[in-house]
């Protein structure tokens, strides 16, 4: 009966989940009505939509990580027969780890372009892309070594 504690855990990440997306859905939507009202087309504004466009990526893939934490929760937890794709299926905590890690590399990428795309030749993308690189580095490391650590 304890395993019913994690419903907790659950139902919060779904909650969060779909928070996150209306959230970003409404912000866009506002956001191309106000594009509009201003009626501005310009370079400018194209790239301030570009920009725009991959936070709402990067905001849309932290909601999909906090979206498999719950399933893979849930799966874990409450009922392992739930069926999902095979790139989804959650045996144990370090799948869930690894799948998490893997989308936290997907915003990593998208945090790094939203940066070079705004990038207004004032700052030091190069030092920031390397660091992100490493820390890039270091996760597929860990994949690397679970992956390792399964077969």
């Amino acid at each position: 009966m304890s395993r019913y504690i994690m419903l907790v855990p659950i139902v919060g990440t779904l909650f969060c989940f779909v928070a996150l997306t209306l959230y970003e859905v409404i912000y866009l939507v506002f956001g191309a009505f106000e594009a509009i009202e201003k009626g501005a087309i310009s370079a400018k504004s194209v790239k301030m939509l570009a920009v725009g466009i991959v936070e709402a990526v990067d905001v849309f893939l932290i909601a999909i990580a906090v979206y498999i934490t719950s399933i893979g929760l849930y799966s874990l937890f409450i009922d392992d027969t739930l069926p999902m794709p095979k790139w989804l299926q959650i045996n144990d905590l370090d799948d869930l780890k690894s799948n998490l890690v893997s989308v936290v590399i997907a915003v990593l990428a998208v945090l790094f372009l939203r940066e070079a795309v705004a990038w207004d030749g004032t700052r030091d993308v190069a030092a920031f892309g390397v660091a992100l690189a490493l820390v890039i580095v270091a996760l597929t490391f860990f994949l690397k070594k679970n992956a390792a650590k399964k077969n």
